[in-house]
């Protein structure tokens, strides 16, 4: 199928609150919540990913003609290219009626793996959330890193223990998730965590642990000092608090701040493989997508996963070596235009 096939179909699949526009921005969500909208007035969503529109590459062909290579590798799993499915939940709520959360991981992790690429997985309130992710990874070979949310410490205990069997490379938790209004006063209870209680976090969970909700250079030193492997710049989608700024715009400093000393990854707003072009030429590692797989999975399943993975390398590829990068390696913010 190709892509416009895929939104196509997606759009007869979900809804009410989604409409697979033909560009994911926000403009027609907003604040839809529930729904793929933002928290406020829906702006935060918008912004990241104008932001990202903003930004211009320098193209030069006057280098050497050779074979372009998008491979990365996270902790030990190498994939295709720089680009993971970010952990998205409450799909029945936000979403439409055609899957649920475990039929949607179970989808996405198999589609990624084939597709060459890895997915997180989202967590909820319903324990069987976090089981049926568990159970995807462990069946894929470990090629997932299951989110899990910040409950209070006790269950997240539990859920480490779950989620540990299933042998994925990295477990990461969306701290920013203290911030969802569905998640207020639920029980188990989930909030913000203290340096202190997110070491005792990293140290449970025995594995390459990623932070994923850090805004800020003090975020990133907090998590860098909690002892994290790797943060995720992000504002989940703009869906936990209202009018910051977006990633784009936040990501140069964090990378000048803790690159080198932890992987860093970003999310919101990205699209597209010369979005992903221009990630990596601000210094981020790789990136996360979310709300346009979730199109895919509801547009065709795994070969809507595999069409847009496809897209994506494509696009990556193409960028890359116009404007002279042959590796992953090779970018650099020269190639953006005014850096």
């Amino acid at each position: 199928m190709t892509y416009q096939e895929v939104m196509e179909q997606a759009r007869g699949a979900m809804g009410p609150y989604c409409k697979a526009c033909p560009v994911c921005n926000g403009l027609a969500c907003r604040n839809t919540v529930p729904g793929p909208g933002a928290k406020g007035i829906g702006t935060g969503f918008i912004r990241n990913y104008q932001k990202w529109q903003e930004l211009c590459v320098n193209m030069d062909t006057i280098c050497e003609n050779k074979p372009v290579d998008t491979s990365f590798t996270l902790f030990g799993r190498t994939v295709d290219l720089p680009v993971f499915a970010a952990p998205v939940g409450a799909m029945t709520l936000h979403y439409g009626d055609k899957y649920n959360d475990l039929a949607y991981n179970d989808i996405l992790v198999a589609a990624c793996a084939e597709a060459g690429i890895a997915a997180f997985t989202g967590d909820g309130t319903d324990p069987a959330v976090m089981e049926g992710a568990a159970a995807a990874i462990a069946k894929n070979g470990g090629c997932g890193v299951p989110t899990v949310k910040p409950w209070n410490l006790e269950t997240i205990r539990q859920k480490m223990d779950l989620v540990k069997a299933a042998d994925p490379f990295a477990i990461a938790m969306d701290i920013d998730a203290a911030g969802l209004p569905f998640l207020k006063n639920m029980t188990p209870p989930a909030g913000s965590k203290t340096v202190e209680e997110l070491r005792e976090i990293v140290a449970m969970a025995e594995k390459s642990f990623i932070v994923k909700g850090i805004m800020t250079v003090a975020g990133a030193k907090k998590a860098l000092e909690a002892g994290a492997k790797g943060i995720v710049v992000s504002n989940h989608g703009g869906r936990v608090l209202d009018q910051c700024p977006s990633t784009a715009e936040v990501l140069p400093a964090i990378v000048d701040a803790v690159g080198g000393r932890m992987t860093i990854l970003v999310d919101g707003g990205i699209r597209t493989g010369i979005d992903v072009f221009k990630a990596l030429a601000l210094g981020a590692d790789a990136v996360l997508i979310g709300r346009p797989f979730v199109t895919m999975v509801y547009g065709a399943g795994a070969e809507g996963v595999k069409t847009y993975v496809e897209k994506l390398k494509a696009e990556l590829a193409d960028t890359m070596a116009m404007c002279g990068a042959h590796s992953l390696a090779d970018i650099s913010r020269s190639m953006l235009y005014g850096f």
